[in-house]
């Protein structure tokens, strides 16, 4: 493992309840990202500093950019939703996991321009959270199907190979990132990376143009590139505890960016950690790759 990098700046210091689901878009040249508790997306210009933000009816939880200049693909709490940046129209295309205690969670589009996404347990009692969520993936169509993977508590890490050929996903609870063979059908799951010995849990990941995996680690303020091969490569650090999801943005596709969040954490903790909730940044000597865009179409002529 090399040394260490120096640590991430903060770039805007933005108090993010529960920082998420960052995006490049390299049309708007911009940062797209969620504050899935305040029910916000925002969007930072890194050239003219520009921080705009939209208040949603949901919690979002992920989304994604679409094919269709000036939509967005969201995975809201609840649904699934065509969400237009020019005048905030929203357009529902199914609700997710009706009838279950769950919201979504972690989602990326694949390389065929699908987007995968998961769900989290939000117990009624407040209790812990239990595997009974699962992993999607909406077509071009606007099918939903469920993926034939193992029951989710926590569902992040998901990410794919630059061929497209490998899906990376997690249940944070578990503390392990795991793989698969990925196309129309799914191969076989298999360990990736093991945080079983630590105290944190695997978050939101990225993949580079050589195919290693960034993943955010709550809990142990870092953002670690794997090889392929699942072995560790470098940490980058926060003056965060809990980062939540890298993502590779800039003209050049060679800043890394990742979000973090204060949620859960209590007064004293913030007070050593007055960045907790920004978002952080870095140059460095790899390059990313463009986010996919969802293939799917908003309906046409659509008015909110």
């Amino acid at each position: 493992m090399n040394a260490p990098s120096a640590p991430m700046q903060a770039v805007v210091e933005a108090g993010n309840v529960l920082g998420e689901g960052i995006v490049w878009c390299e049309r708007a040249r911009a940062l797209y990202w969620t504050d899935i508790h305040a029910a916000t997306l925002w969007r930072h210009v890194p050239a003219s500093g520009e921080t705009q933000q939209w208040r949603l009816p949901e919690r979002l939880a992920s989304f994604a950019l679409c094919a269709a200049d000036g939509w967005l693909l969201l995975a809201l709490a609840s649904k699934l939703a065509f969400f237009r940046l020019a005048d905030g129209a929203l357009h529902t295309i199914c609700e997710v996991e009706p009838g279950l205690p769950t919201r979504c969670n972690d989602g990326a589009c694949d390389r065929q321009g699908r987007f995968v996404f998961g769900t989290l347990h939000e117990p009624a009692d407040g209790g812990a959270k239990q595997a009974i969520g699962g992993f999607w993936r909406l077509d071009a169509d606007l099918k939903l199907e469920k993926l034939p993977l193992e029951g989710v508590a926590i569902s992040n890490s998901l990410a794919f190979s630059p061929d497209g050929g490998t899906l990376y996903y997690c249940d944070s609870l578990t503390r392990t990132i795991r793989c698969c063979a990925y196309g129309d059908a799914l191969g076989p799951s298999r360990l990736f990376a093991d945080l079983r010995n630590s105290t944190g849990e695997p978050d939101g990941s990225c993949v580079d143009a050589d195919g290693g995996l960034w993943n955010a680690q709550w809990g142990l303020g870092r953002v670690v590139r794997y090889r392929a091969d699942g072995s560790i490569d470098r940490i980058l650090t926060t003056a965060a505890s809990q980062p939540t999801r890298p993502a590779f943005g800039g003209d050049a596709l060679d800043a890394l960016y990742v979000t973090s969040a204060r949620d859960g954490l209590d007064a004293a903790t913030l007070a050593r950690e007055p960045l907790a909730g920004a978002l952080f940044g870095t140059h460095v000597d790899v390059r990313g790759l463009s986010e996919p865009r969802f293939a799917g179409l908003p309906p046409p002529g659509h008015t909110p």
